[in-house]
């Protein structure tokens, strides 16, 4: 595999310790999470080039995997596999991406993989959705509202409504501010105290505007 002449040779391998970099940084980046291997496809029978954030005690050195094998095999393997289950040789559960990398001449001559292991945080999940989780038997009334229900609830929907158009209250222009308002007015919002006034703040108008608005 690989261009007849010394210049392919030295292009490929230039290719090779420029991923190498991001195989390293990228292992660095998630110590104890994900390992991040660099196969050279050059050399099968020793394809492991770099191991960062070793998970699976494979070494540098070691052959390559039956991806790195089919990619050898077939150009036109596909180039990025993405999120795909896989196991680590003692059965923790990994998820795993796989990175084909070709030369100029459309040949595979480098794969980065990276193997997050999923079994530390599946109790991390676990604990979490244990932690918000509320009783059944209150769900449907609610005993108590831990918000204030005038500036701050007027505030989100003045805010969510801006988010639905991709922007901030006082990005919005003339005609959505208008109807903005006017969709406030009909939720009621305007029977709080002092709406007229945060309103006005939040989309950078005057209060006379408001109500000009809501006309």
């Amino acid at each position: 595999m690989g261009d007849a002449g010394g210049d392919g040779d030295g292009a490929d391998e230039h290719l090779v310790r420029e991923a190498e970099k991001i195989a390293v940084a990228l292992g660095r980046m998630f110590p104890g999470l994900c390992e991040v291997v660099l196969h050279d496809l050059r050399d099968p029978d020793h394809a492991i080039r770099a191991i960062e954030n070793n998970l699976s005690g494979r070494q540098v050195g070691d052959s390559a995997t039956e991806l790195g094998l089919a990619r050898i095999a077939d150009p036109q393997y596909p180039s990025v596999i993405q999120n795909y289950p896989n196991r680590f040789p003692d059965g923790r559960p990994a998820k795993s991406t796989s990175i084909g990398i070709k030369n100029a001449a459309g040949e595979y001559v480098a794969a980065l993989c990276l193997n997050l292991d999923v079994s530390v945080l599946s109790p991390v999940t676990l604990a979490l959705s244990n932690l918000v989780a509320t009783d059944a038997e209150h769900r449907d009334q609610p005993l108590e509202t831990l918000r204030d229900r005038n500036a701050r609830e007027l505030r989100q929907a003045v805010e969510a409504r801006a988010a639905e158009r991709a922007a901030t209250p006082r990005s919005l222009s003339r005609e959505d501010k208008k109807a903005l308002v006017r969709q406030l007015q009909r939720d009621g919002y305007f029977d709080s105290r002092d709406a007229a006034q945060t309103i006005a703040d939040l989309l950078g108008v005057s209060r006379a505007t408001v109500y000009n608005y809501t006309k």
